[in-house]
């Protein structure tokens, strides 16, 4: 029997434009806080919050569109998020203060959640659900680039070229996303549903409660991975391995690609189980032998465990949630999804700042290394126990 087809249009289309979404935010990421400090004249707790106030931006437009995106479509609500986020970036170019470009980073934040969350509900009704962790994990690969070509793009532009440049770039490539966004053709859910329910602020409208067990695990790995966007550098010059460093992200994607056909062949084929547990194993290596790498080999073969661990960790929860969510509340797990992912991302830095003034870096990264196998614990308990149960249902 043939397998059902996981390469169409559609599904090539959306994650051409995740891939967009995700380069432009990496590639401002890299270069928004020298340009704060720089041209504005900000301090640097300000440029910190640059930074950070993009991420506070995204959770909000994640839990403004997870109870509407099944109600308004996916298509429509992708559409909105894409031509708010092309009009923000039309609001860097404008230069009246430190207080502006926050309210624009908020601003594109939001739109970059809404248009992202739309995406990720989107593929999930792509993919045929024998080959859901398969094609989830193509999809994620979209994102992986992203994060390596990103800030490679940002801080080659920020060396050899003006921020106008960088900004019109950005403006170009959001542009093309509304263009590729209008050519898709993907099914909605029905706003008579039963499943969806009517409009309004309480938790289970924000948030899929069947849901928040596994993103509980997702967000613990995404604290412990945000050590390594958040302190690699100056770690790796505390350590003399800039020159490593600078191809640390480079070896996690490349990892990362080549590992990605294969673990989502096996999940679809033996459960989540087989993926998760050598993952969560592999993070913690590659956290561990970071905190005591004195060599670039060291270093790089962190990345490749990391890439190994958290790369497949992260699309592997996504398969799980897509396959426990109701129908008619996709659109909102997914939501809760990148909401926990995104908290995990965009706050860990902060908390595990106050440690490091105490227990330093080498530390650090030991400690997460050990907060990795916890949470292994955790995955046991609120899924790895049931996932045999649920692969004999969906195959039944």
């Amino acid at each position: 029997m043939a397998k059902p087809k996981l390469w169409t249009r559609d599904f090539i289309l959306v994650s051409f434009i995740n891939f967009v979404l995700i380069v432009v935010f990496y590639l401002l990421v890299v270069v928004i806080g020298s340009y704060a400090i720089e041209q504005l004249h900000a301090s640097v707790s300000q440029s910190g919050l640059v930074v950070g106030m993009f991420i506070i931006g995204v959770l909000t437009g994640r839990l403004a569109v997870g109870q509407f995106i099944d109600r308004l479509g996916r298509k429509r609500s992708m559409l909105a998020g894409l031509v708010l986020a092309t009009t923000a970036v039309l609001f860097y170019y404008v230069e009246a203060g430190i207080g502006f470009l926050i309210a624009t980073r908020f601003l594109h934040g939001v739109a970059i959640g809404v248009a992202a969350t739309a995406a990720a509900t989107m593929v999930t009704d792509l993919i045929p659900l024998s080959r859901r962790g398969e094609g989830i994990g193509y999809f994620s690969m979209s994102s992986s680039l992203a994060t390596a070509i990103g800030p490679f793009i940002g801080i080659y532009m920020m060396h050899h070229a003006e921020f106008v440049a960088i900004l019109t770039l950005c403006f170009l490539l959001s542009g093309s996303s509304i263009v590729v966004a209008l050519m898709l053709r993907v099914p909605e859910a029905q706003a008579n549903d039963p499943g969806i329910k009517p409009l309004g602020f309480s938790l289970s409208r924000l948030l899929d409660r069947k849901v928040i067990p596994i993103c509980c695990v997702v967000l613990l790995s995404g604290l412990c991975f945000s050590s390594l966007f958040s302190y690699l550098n100056a770690y790796a010059s505390e350590r003399g391995l800039n020159e490593a460093a600078s191809f640390y992200f480079l070896a996690y994607a490349i990892t990362l690609l080549a590992s990605r056909p294969f673990s989502g062949r096996l999940m679809d084929k033996r459960g989540a189980n087989i993926i998760m547990y050598p993952g969560f194993v592999c993070f913690a290596m590659g956290l561990v032998l970071l905190g005591v790498a004195t060599t670039p080999a060291q270093l790089l073969l962190s990345a490749c465990l990391v890439g190994l661990g958290f790369g497949n960790m992260q699309s592997c929860g996504q398969a799980i949630v897509s396959k426990i969510a109701e129908p008619a509340r996709m659109g909102l797990a997914t939501s809760t999804f990148f909401i926990f992912v995104d908290a995990g991302l965009g706050f860990g830095p902060y908390f595990l700042g106050l440690i490091i003034g105490f227990i330093g870096y080498s530390h650090l990264y030991i400690l997460l290394g050990g907060v990795s196998l916890f949470s292994m614990l955790i995955y046991y308990f609120v899924h790895g126990r049931h996932d045999g149960e649920l692969m004999r249902i969906q195959r039944a």
